[in-house]
Order: C-alpha cells, then structure tokens, then sequence
C-alpha cells in the first residue's frame, strides 16, 4: 500500500513538474533546465517562452539522452541561430548524423576548437578533422598559417604535403608534427631543395638520425647537407646510403668521397 502511495505520490509530482515546464516564464524556465526528467525537459522544449539562451544554458548539460539533442537540433531556433549549432556540436551526446549535418555550418576555427576541447570523444574530434581537411583546398594562406601552426597532428600532416614553403616553415612550430610526417615528407615526391633545408636547419629535426638518412636520401637534397653529415654517420649507415637507388650521381660522388677519406673504400 505505502509502495501505491509512493507511486501516486510521484506521478502528481512528475504531473506538475510537466505542467511548469508548459507554462513557466522566462525566468522560472532556466530552474527547470536542470530537472532530471528527460520527460520534463523534452516538455520545456514546447514552452512558448523558450528561448536561444535557455537552450544554450540546457546544452551546458553533459548528461543529456539522444533523443533530446536530435530534437534541440530540429527546433526553428536551432536552425536560425549559429550559436545553438555551435553548442550542439560540441556536446558529446550529439549523434553523428546530427553532427556531421552541423559541422558543415561551422566556421573554420570553430570547427578546431573542436578538436581541442576537454571531453570531446573521438568522433567528434575525427569528424571535425576531415570537415577542414575537405576544405582545405579552398582555404586562404593565411588561415593554413594558422592551421599549421595550431592544427592537430593530422592537419599538420596534411598541410606539410602541399610542399609550400611557407607552410612547412609553420608546420615545424608545431609541437604536434610527429617524426612519420617529416620522413613521409622527405621521401614523397615535393620535397625541394629549399624545403628539405629548412627541415636540415630545423634545431628539433636536425639531430634525428633517421630524419638525417632521410634527407641524404633524397636526390633534391643540397650537397652542403651531405657535407655536414655524412662525417658523423656510421661507416654502416654509408654503405646503406650508398646502396640506395635514389641518389643522384653527385650526391654519391660525395659518400664514396666520405669512403676514402676514412681510408675504408666503399666496401670495407
């Protein structure tokens, strides 16, 4: 019996909780965002007097169901208001379709702040990623200057391929530029002389041996580069130089030199 009366006891409740979240102004609706009744939250949705800083502050919610964002996502003020797209974006609960619909409407460096933001989940990182990398061939140089010097590990990537000086230059600044992006760099085909300099001149990549193997591999690379290394390679790391198909015929001249100069010969 007390179990009915519990019961009934909180189906009024809930009943009036429902009928506020119909009915409230304006300022009594921001006490019932916080309601935890997905119920009652969906109801505040159909309240006349709901409005962009009620969602707003309702989206401020990490523990929102599925359901709740995808119709946040339908309503009128969504669709008008880039700030509600923004904030739907960046909730962790939003489902993918409803994102993916989002990010196109977000702006460059929105869509990086995305990236970055502390309890983003993968999804929502990658998603925003692959928005700005379909933009990129459409994007100022003075955006990717920016990209490159803020960009995730995989934008640098990307940008660091496109061989432009200017780029690769910020693209060395960046702290997230792994090792794989600049030997990839160094092997693919628009490394040029100057751009494979910087990297050789670059105080973090200039003591990296593979990077430096890297370099003397590539037939583009300026002989002062083999001059500067090769006396500080191992006599193995010369012969497998040595071996590689792609040195230009100058820039093997210069490690059978290196050979000699050892008093080894090259098959010692």
């Amino acid at each position: 019996m007390s179990e009915l009366r519990g019961e009934q006891a909180f189906n009024v409740d809930l009943a009036r909780r429902l009928h506020r979240a119909l009915t409230a102004d304006a300022a009594q609706l921001f006490t019932l965002l916080q309601d935890p009744s997905g119920e009652v939250l969906r109801t505040l949705l159909k309240n006349s007097r709901l409005s962009e800083e009620h969602l707003l502050a309702l989206l401020k919610r990490r523990d929102l169901p599925e359901d709740l964002l995808k119709e946040i996502s339908r309503l009128g003020a969504t669709e008008t208001s880039h700030r509600l797209k923004v904030a739907l974006s960046r909730h962790p609960g939003t489902p993918g379709m409803v994102l993916q619909g989002l990010l196109g409407q977000l702006y460059l460096f929105e869509l990086l702040e995305i990236c970055y933001l502390p309890g983003v989940t993968p999804d929502q990182k990658v998603a925003a990623e692959r928005m700005i990398l379909h933009r990129l061939p459409t994007v100022p140089l003075g955006n990717k200057l920016t990209l490159a010097r803020r960009g995730t590990a995989t934008l640098v990537d990307a940008l660091l391929k496109e061989g432009d000086i200017r780029l690769l230059e910020a693209c060395l600044q960046n702290h997230r530029l792994r090792e794989v992006s600049v030997l990839q760099f160094l092997n693919g085909p628009v490394a040029a002389p100057e751009t494979i300099s910087c990297i050789a001149r670059h105080p973090r990549w200039q003591q990296r041996p593979n990077v430096r193997l890297a370099l003397l591999k590539n037939p583009r690379s300026p002989a002062v580069w083999f001059t500067v290394h090769l006396p500080r390679l191992t006599t193995a790391d010369l012969r497998g130089l040595l071996a590689s198909k792609r040195l230009a015929p100058g820039q093997k001249q210069l490690v059978e030199e290196e050979f000699g100069r050892r008093g080894q010969g090259r098959r010692s």
